[in-house]
């Protein structure tokens, strides 16, 4: 293996860890527990045991577009959709700390409102630049649309 590719290599590890290890870290600082637990929230909620296997591989493939985007960086756009790729990230994690650390579902659904136009934003334009990377970002898309929606109603129920 080249040294070429041995870089990338290290730097799609990079980037995939970065994803999961940030999103497990939010996860493990703000902990559901009993509080949520207490939440009323719709029929439609997913069992808890789901969120994890979900969130990795999202992450993995947030984490794989990112390098993508890196990869094109010097492609016209590339700056700015990896630009918008740190910033949907960035929202992710904030979330988790807002809801279930400060167990504020309305201000949690601020900021998933925004991270859900950063995400549609990513996917554009990312897209322009590299379309496997954009496709990666879809199925993230759906969940967070989902997310959104039973954050939405969570807040309404409580």
């Amino acid at each position: 293996m080249s040294s070429v590719a041995r870089g990338s290599v290290g730097v799609l590890a990079a980037f995939i860890a970065l994803c999961v290890a940030g999103g497990a870290a939010s996860g493990l600082a703000s902990p559901p527990g009993d509080w949520y637990a207490s939440l009323a929230k719709p029929s439609w909620t997913p069992p808890g045991w789901l969120f994890g296997p979900v969130w990795t591989a999202l992450y993995a493939m947030i984490g794989i577009a990112g390098w993508r985007l890196w990869r094109s960086r010097r492609a016209p756009g590339a700056r700015i959709a990896l630009g918008a790729w740190c910033v949907q990230l960035a929202l992710n994690f904030a979330w988790t700390p807002v809801f279930f650390g400060l167990r504020a579902p309305t201000a949690a659904l601020a900021i998933i409102a925004v991270l859900l136009a950063s995400i549609v934003a990513t996917v554009a334009l990312a897209w322009r630049v590299d379309r496997p990377s954009s496709l990666l970002l879809l199925p993230y898309t759906a969940w967070v649309c989902f997310a959104t929606a039973l954050n939405a109603a969570i807040a309404r129920m409580n």
